[in-house]
């Protein structure tokens, strides 16, 4: 019986050969189509190749005219070489004349020639070529000829990604693999960064696609295999499954694949065609990437993410490959690329060389996100294809303001985003300028600024942006990041250098806010439906006492002989605030009998969220010190709006009447009851906004650290009187449907106020 591997085998040896000598690329282009036709007894072999210009370029034929070579072209889609590129699939056909798709060439003299097998090229799922070879007799190709043709095509996408044919390409005309990109996605934090990708996870690059010993490679497979299914259902056997971010479904799929014959003997017929095994996983993933990447199913596109990740954990498992760069190799201007990360994988960084992230996934309350944004980098999520476009140490520019990345960017691209950033360092510099101006408003209005912060890497912030202090201290950050629960001691040798960092500059300490999407990798809450809605905040605090009261003794003892200021997160009832009230007068009596000393002062809090707290208002006024708004998640309760969805997030505008007038009641029963009333969320971080806050009555607010110099400029400018005489009247008016937000926008460029 004759051994259909034994084909390929021989032909992969030879091209092996043909890449090792030192020939020029269009030589070498020449002599594999030359190797291809004689082993495969083609009387034509041609190679195209994709341009930046989506054009199909014949590089190199044996068997049609040669004076073709660089003239002829199809475009992507155009004749049976584009059909092929554009579905990323193989064409098996007996009479190509006869097919729906055929495009003559007249250039090309290939009306003699009547069979037609041809393969694309394929690098990461991406089309960068077709490899043909054609016959005068009409014949199908057997099915080892196909799988011949797409493993030599493997060798073919290596000469395109290393830049090879650069040499032979005509200027202005680059090759599909260093086209400049666009990709649009959310923006999940605001700012410009200009720098080099950084792959989180970078794919391995297989250069050696030849195997020596096929029984060797498809041990080394199996072993492989072996050592991937035995981690994935180690990581499922655990109490805790959210290693890594992965969710149980997550892994019970990767499980599912693992295990899959179909992909494992795919995986062994190319083995057994002359490929490593690491070349043989490479091929595989390509392939099924590039039916799948044109899918529109949610769902069966989610699970090409999770087939590519697994073949990538089978490439590091076979490689033993590092996934991180060096800190020798790690450029300067670093944007990290990854499909999904975890807020300690980010700070794992060095943090000074890195001026932005790309997400293909995240939402924006992502604690990888808020991480992020306080270090004060640009952050766009969504960003489809992503990781599959980029290559370590691609220019890359992430504008966080249009939500855009522009992977490759062409130079005039990069120039005039050069001097936007230029303009906004300048801007920067005039609001550094008004940092010790105290921001009082154009009629005599104080405003206290102050920033919202969770790591010490924040702190900095605090003196260069000129905030009065932190109104919002997101204590869960330093839970998030931690592997295992920070013990007692931790916390409070975090909280003291925090206040130490901060110089007596008060801080509002906001207590443990885990549960919905602010996952720690060490405490697993039971699978709910509607998380936001769920176990979080301060209804798992009080359910776990414990927990609640260990936190209130680390601030106590951090703070001691100062001011400590704290609040509780997502309160509902204020009898929750009772509650909470009574732990900490139990710390308080304990550090006393223990000698310790306790604060000086201490002023205890609730953040408004819930809108069940609009309807016991005075009481929750009676019950704390000061109110604080969290205006993401009040929003979001408020308007049935999950931030985290696309579709629904920018439906409902911040500055439309239904919340404004929230916020309106919010601030009258400060007044009412004498309780000092800010707001913490995003609102205010933006002028327009923070505009619209100081209209309705607000004197305090918080924001990110970049935000302070905007709104410090807008409130210099602004008549916050007469802005509320404006607000008060059109939130009265029930019959009007003007826009409260162009009602804003008007009233700041008739009076010279900065939005």
């Amino acid at each position: 019986m004759r051994d259909l591997s034994a084909g390929p085998r021989v032909l992969l040896k030879r091209l092996r050969e043909l890449m090792a000598e030192p020939l020029e690329p269009q030589e070498r282009l020449d002599r594999i189509v030359r190797q291809i036709a004689q082993n495969m007894v083609a009387e034509v072999c041609s190679v195209y190749v994709l341009r930046s210009d989506g054009v199909l370029e014949l590089y190199a034929t044996e068997g049609l005219n040669k004076t073709a070579v660089h003239l002829a072209q199809l475009k992507m889609g155009q004749g049976l070489v584009g059909t092929i590129a554009a579905s990323a699939r193989p064409l098996n056909l007996s009479d190509a004349q006869s097919h729906p798709a055929f495009t003559y060439l007249p250039e090309t003299g290939e009306e003699i020639y009547h069979s037609f097998l041809g393969v694309p090229i394929l690098r990461t799922g991406r089309a960068l070529g077709v490899l043909v070879v054609q016959n005068k007799a009409q014949r199908n190709y057997r099915e080892d000829e196909v799988e011949a043709l797409e493993t030599t095509a493997m060798v073919l996408a290596e000469m395109v990604a290393t830049g090879e044919l650069k040499k032979i390409t005509k200027p202005g005309l680059e090759l599909d693999l260093s086209r400049p990109v666009t990709i649009e996605g959310n923006s999940y934090g605001e700012g410009i960064g200009l720098g080099y990708v950084v792959l989180h996870e970078p794919r391995i690059v297989v250069t050696n696609l030849l195997n020596e010993d096929t029984e060797h490679e498809l041990q080394r497979l199996a072993e492989a295999l072996g050592s991937l299914r035995i981690s994935i259902d180690d990581m499922l056997s655990r109490r805790d499954v959210s290693m890594e971010g992965e969710h149980r479904a997550v892994l019970e799929t990767y499980r599912m694949f693992a295990h899959d014959r179909g992909w494992v003997r795919k995986l062994e017929e190319a083995i057994r065609n002359g490929l490593t095994a690491e070349a043989a996983v490479e091929r595989v993933q390509s392939e099924t990437k590039a039916r799948m990447i044109r899918l529109t199913d949610p769902y069966l596109r989610e699970r090409m993410h999770d087939f590519d990740d697994l073949a990538n954990r089978l490439l590091r498992q076979l490689s033993g490959y590092g996934a991180k760069l060096s800190a020798a190799d790690f450029p300067n201007d670093a944007i990290v690329v990854a499909r999904a990360m975890g807020a300690a994988e980010l700070l794992d960084y060095p943090r000074e060389n890195v001026r932005g992230l790309v997400l293909e996934e995240g939402a924006v309350t992502s604690h990888v996100v808020i991480v992020a944004r306080a270090m004060g980098i640009p952050v766009v999520g969504q960003a489809a294809g992503a990781v599959a476009l980029a290559e370590n140490r691609d220019a890359i520019i992430v504008d966080g303001d249009d939500a855009k990345v522009h992977l490759r960017p062409m130079a005039d691209l990069q120039r005039a985003y050069e001097e936007k950033v230029r303009f906004r360092a300048r801007r920067q510099a005039q609001f550094r300028a008004l940092r010790d101006v105290e921001p009082l408003t154009k009629d005599g209005k104080r405003i206290t600024l102050q920033m919202n912060a969770g790591l010490l890497v924040d702190l900095p912030h605090l003196n260069e942006a000129g905030a009065e202090g932190i109104g919002l201290f997101r204590t869960e950050l330093q839970f998030m990041i931690a592997s295992t629960m920070p013990k007692a001691e931790e916390q409070e040798a975090f909280y003291r250098n925090v206040m130490k960092q901060t110089a007596g500059k008060p801080v509002t300490f906001r207590t443990l806010d885990i549960g919905g999407d602010k996952v720690v990798p060490y405490f697993r809450a039971a699978e709910e439906e509607n998380p936001a809605l769920g176990w979080r905040a301060i209804r798992l605090s009080l359910d776990r006492p414990g927990l609640l009261r260990t936190q209130f003794r680390a601030m106590l003892r951090a703070t001691a002989g100062a001011e400590l200021k704290m609040m509780l997160p997502m309160v509902t009832e204020v009898a929750e605030l009772k509650s909470a009230r009574e732990l900490l007068q139990k710390e308080i009596e304990r550090q006393s009998k223990l000698g310790e000393q306790l604060p000086r002062k201490l002023q205890f809090g609730a953040m408004l969220e819930v809108p069940a707290l609009l309807w016991q208002l005075d009481e929750l006024m009676a019950e704390v010190d000061f109110v604080s708004v969290g205006s993401n998640d009040l929003f979001q309760f408020a308007m049935a709006v999950d931030r985290g969805n696309a579709r629904v997030s920018e439906r409902f505008d911040i500055l439309g009447r239904p919340f404004l007038r929230i916020l309106r009641e919010i601030v009258r029963a400060g007044e009412r009851n004498n309780t000092p009333v800010t707001l913490c969320g995003e609102m205010a971080s933006k002028p327009l906004s923070a505009m619209a806050l100081l209209g309705l009555g607000f004197r305090s607010v918080s924001m990110s650290p970049t935000a302070v110099g905007p709104v410090k400029a807008m409130l210099l400018a602004l008549d916050a009187g007469r802005l509320n005489e404006l607000l008060e009247a059109a939130l009265d008016d029930v019959k009007s449907d003007t826009s409260i937000r162009q009602l804003l926008v008007d009233f700041a460029a008739a009076n010279g106020i900065p939005v």
